[in-house]
């Protein structure tokens, strides 16, 4: 079905991948990848923010969803680049802030460890590992390139909250909640587009 995706179709095909997809293990963590999708937009919910940025919290890790996508293991040795096919599928039916926050989510931990100290010592394992196989820590001149994106700061917001929603038990808003707010993003955008 992604070859027919359409600004009026794109929200039912990922209600659909959360609710076959869902269940499975996230990455070696203690939540399914449905759950610590589900944690980063409620925190991001909880914390205030727009709904552009609870809808990138939300699909920040929609590239793991699909098998085409090819899945992160313990075991990997090389970077399956989950945030490339993520932006991809989204790129066409959500504004540029949403698709750079999934784009740029893996950039944002190597950003973070170069940056701040006392950030890596507060990764997951699998966070850990999946770093050393995304390149490690920043360079002096990534970083500097890194900084000159706009949406810095909605990527690094949205980072905080994919490295918070790892938590076994948290209850989260569902998914339907957050429905409305997906088409919203979805509806505004394609309005900018073609007005």
């Amino acid at each position: 079905m992604k070859n027919n995706l359409t600004s009026q179709n794109v929200v039912s095909f990922i209600k659909d991948i959360f609710e076959r997809r869902g269940a499975e293990e996230y990455l070696g963590e203690r939540v399914t990848i449905a759950e610590h999708m589900l944690q980063a937009a409620t925190l991001a919910e909880k914390e205030g923010c727009n709904e552009t940025i609870i809808v990138a919290a939300l699909l920040h890790d929609i590239g793991h969803f699909t098998s085409e996508f090819g899945s992160f293991s313990m075991n990997d040795e090389v970077d399956k680049l989950h945030e490339d096919a993520g932006a991809k599928i989204l790129e066409r039916f959500f504004p540029k802030q949403v698709v750079d926050c999934v784009k740029f989510h893996v950039s944002a931990k190597r950003y973070l460890c170069a940056k701040d100290p006392d950030y890596f010592s507060k990764l997951s394992d699998a966070s850990i590992h999946s770093l050393k196989l995304q390149g490690g820590s920043m360079s002096k001149e990534e970083t500097t390139q890194f900084e000159k994106n706009p949406n810095l700061d909605p990527i690094i917001k949205v980072r905080y909250f994919d490295d918070a929603g790892k938590e076994e038990g948290m209850k989260t808003l569902g998914f339907d909640y957050f429905i409305p707010m997906i088409e919203r993003v979805v509806e505004n955008h394609a309005n900018s587009i073609n007005p």
